[in-house]
């Protein structure tokens, strides 16, 4: 008879302990219950990739760009270079490179700063800062020049990157020729395959230098010819 007693005894605390714990699991459920956010992870400023099958976007027409651009809101966006970049003449490296006249200047200009092999690299394949590409550097520096020491996301906005350029520009580099525009990357032409946009980035490259050129060598020819006698 106490045999049983005692059999029932372990039963119930068995039973008893089992039931706590599942009391326990409910109402702790309850208390810190976690909502999944809306959200995953945390925003990253980094351009997304095209959908396959989309055709690709015209090049931006700088001729037409550049004149308009709002030089204030581009000193706006350099602000978030400031961490690693100077831009005044004469400015001290940083983190980065001073970027002073650097646009259509060559790669690697600032000279003493130490450049990663992966910018080295990229010299050899496109040895000036064009408008097209300080474009692509900008829009995904990581994805431009692989290897990069420049750990910036990039800036998906395109009218940003127009209008940093722009201020980049009139910051020692003024002297480097917007283009005509070009009728080619304007709205209803047709995008150029990736091979012919590369031939297209290099020739107008080589014509904006041909006329920054020209541009002074009709200034030197003003500067040395004669005055004209007063009537």
């Amino acid at each position: 008879m106490s045999g049983d007693l005692k059999f029932n005894k372990i039963m119930g605390a068995c039973l008893g302990t089992a039931f706590a714990i599942l009391v326990v699991q409910q109402v702790s459920g309850a208390v810190y219950h976690t909502k999944a956010p809306e959200k995953m992870g945390y925003f990253v400023d980094a351009p997304e990739e095209s959908a396959g099958g989309e055709a690709p976007a015209l090049p931006i027409d700088w001729g037409t760009v550049l004149p308009a651009a709002d030089l204030a809101a581009g000193e706006a966006a350099f602000a978030r270079c400031q961490a690693c970049h100077t831009v005044n003449a004469g400015g001290a490296a940083g983190i980065g490179p001073n970027l002073y006249g650097v646009v259509g200047g060559p790669v690697m200009h600032a000279s003493g700063f130490a450049y990663s092999d992966a910018m080295a690299k990229h010299k050899a394949e496109a040895p000036t800062w064009g408008y097209d590409e300080m474009d692509k550097f900008l829009t995904a520096p990581g994805r431009y020049v692989p290897g990069t020491k420049m750990s910036f996301a990039g800036i998906r906005d395109e009218a940003t990157r127009i209008n940093l350029i722009a201020y980049l520009r009139s910051q020692g580099s003024t002297g480097f020729a917007i283009p005509a525009p070009d009728p080619a990357r304007q709205p209803g032409a047709e995008a150029p395959a990736e091979g012919e946009a590369a031939a297209e980035t290099a020739e107008g490259a080589a014509a904006t230098e041909a006329t920054g050129d020209a541009a002074a060598a009709d200034a030197a020819a003003t500067q040395t010819a004669p005055a004209a006698p007063a009537a």
